[in-house]
């Protein structure tokens, strides 16, 4: 079943760390980067090639968790005109990684960062990724800067990217930024963040775009215990993917253009999907009309509210089956859209954490300096989607496990007790069997019964197994 990303705040206790580090140990998930990535990175740290446009008077921000340390984006806003300029630096990786080198070869065994509740496994050595190439505050930093110019109404006018050095002034969180936005204490670099933000929204509801708010699931450590908790996304989180989304699809538009590139590609979902999706809706009374789209329909929902949030979870099914396209030579693939983005859409923002975007910023950059992509992003464009597709399910597989291990963790010593819930899938081969939603700890779990369960209704289940070394949480009726 769809999964949420989880963080652990503190330090976790033995069984949980031992857990943890075995899964690492059955991926085969990689561990420290061997010596000569690893001289490779702190060469490359103290000499990256540096660009001659220096854009270190613009005071950018950073928006994001208060612990992250990998800072892929940095943005300024402003007027311009009667609309708005739009800057985003995004870190140069191409600055320090030599292609073919041992910090390239290592980055395409790696693919993507891995996330665990007790440790990240980075794509780069961390003297890049944390620290010399990481949009860090008060630190000069080579970028892929994008200028995107914006009407009025929000819609894309001009794009332009270069390669520039900048400097961001403050590392922002999520709850801070809304809080300041919403105290109306921010100043219009911030504010800005909310307006321009709520137009794209706009615009994203007028082409038939999605964007789930889907609650994260968040352990905390408290009194040397842990607690499991739903955090809603604030409007400050939609707000600044707003921005990344804006960079995703100006980047799209500009491969297309130039007849080279990778997309981030989703069919439309099929009809028998949605119709599973209107089944799940009536179950958990969500009024779905049949005039009313999917999109309007999510759009509606509270994440906040348990049904709508289960709702929201059942809904990520439908992006399955994303991938990466690619094309060279102006040979534009038959599928071109993402459909949740409703448009050409790439993947270009976070090239820290995630292989692609380093060679899409690469291939925008020469198509806005009308040149020719330089060599090396041809050669490795062929095997990038099938690279991109295993980091992708290896990074799912560990969600998905770690999400098992440290519920189960949470759980072990309560085997045998009583919780409520509310029954939020069942299979369709096998209706005794499904996932049941905890009232309280936030726990989704797998329910197996005798009798055909009870979608949508709240009952009263028993905890039958947890155990984070072995076996993953198990639910029965009562």
């Amino acid at each position: 079943m769809p999964r949420r990303h989880i963080r652990v705040t503190g330090a976790p206790e033995a069984p949980l760390r031992a857990a943890l580090t075995a899964l690492r140990n059955e991926l085969g998930v990689p561990g420290s980067f061997p010596p000569e990535v690893l001289a490779e990175a702190e060469q490359a740290a103290k000499a990256p090639a540096l660009p001659p446009y220096d854009a270190t008077d613009l005071p950018f921000f950073t928006v994001d968790p208060p612990t992250s340390t990998d800072l892929d984006q940095a943005m300024h806003l402003s007027r311009q005109g009667t609309g708005y300029r739009v800057r985003y630096a995004i870190a140069d990786v191409a600055a320090f990684v030599v292609p073919t080198g041992a910090l390239d070869r290592e980055a395409h065994r790696r693919v993507t960062t891995l996330y665990f509740p007790d440790l990240r496994i980075p794509l780069h050595p961390e003297p890049l990724s944390e620290a010399a190439a990481s949009l860090l505050p008060d630190r000069d930093r080579p970028a892929v800067l994008w200028t995107i110019d914006l009407d009025g109404d929000g819609r894309t006018l001009t794009v332009d990217v270069r390669r520039a050095l900048v400097r961001s002034r403050a590392k922002l969180d999520y709850a801070g930024v809304h809080k300041e936005i919403d105290a109306g204490t921010a100043e219009e670099p911030l504010a800005l963040l909310k307006e321009i933000g709520e137009l794209r929204e706009r615009l994203e509801v007028e082409r038939g775009g999605i964007s789930l708010s889907v609650p994260e699931q968040e352990i905390v450590e408290r009194d040397h215990t842990y607690e499991l908790a739903y955090r809603a996304p604030l409007p400050a989180d939609g707000w600044n993917s707003q921005i990344s989304l804006l960079t995703g699809m100006a980047a799209a538009d500009l491969m297309l253009a130039h007849g080279t590139g990778i997309l981030r590609t989703l069919p439309a979902a099929p009809d028998g999907a949605v119709g599973r999706l209107r089944r799940t809706a009536h179950a958990l009374h969500i009024d779905w009309p049949h005039h009313v789209s999917y999109a309007s329909l999510v759009r509606s929902l509270d994440p906040h509210r348990p049904h709508h949030a289960a709702f929201l979870q059942e809904c990520t099914t439908l992006l399955r089956g994303a991938g990466y396209t690619v094309f060279s030579d102006g040979a534009l693939p038959p599928l071109t859209t993402h459909s949740a983005v409703a448009a050409p859409y790439a993947h270009c923002t976070a090239p820290l954490r995630r292989l692609a975007d380093r060679y899409a910023s690469e291939i925008c950059l020469a198509a806005v300096a009308g040149r020719p992509v330089p060599e090396w992003v041809p050669a490795a464009l062929d095997a990038l989607p099938a690279r991109m597709a295993e980091g992708t399910r290896r990074a799912g597989t560990v969600e998905r496990e770690c999400l098992d291990i440290v519920e189960a963790a949470l759980l072990k010593d309560r085997v045998g007790e009583v919780f409520d819930g509310c029954v939020v899938e069942v299979e369709d081969r096998h209706p005794a069997v499904g996932t049941v939603q905890l009232e309280s700890p936030a726990i989704i779990g797998r329910i197996e019964g005798t009798d055909r369960l009870p979608l949508g209704e709240r009952l009263r289940v028993r905890l039958t197994q947890a155990d984070p070394g072995s076996a993953k949480v198990r639910f029965a009726p009562v």
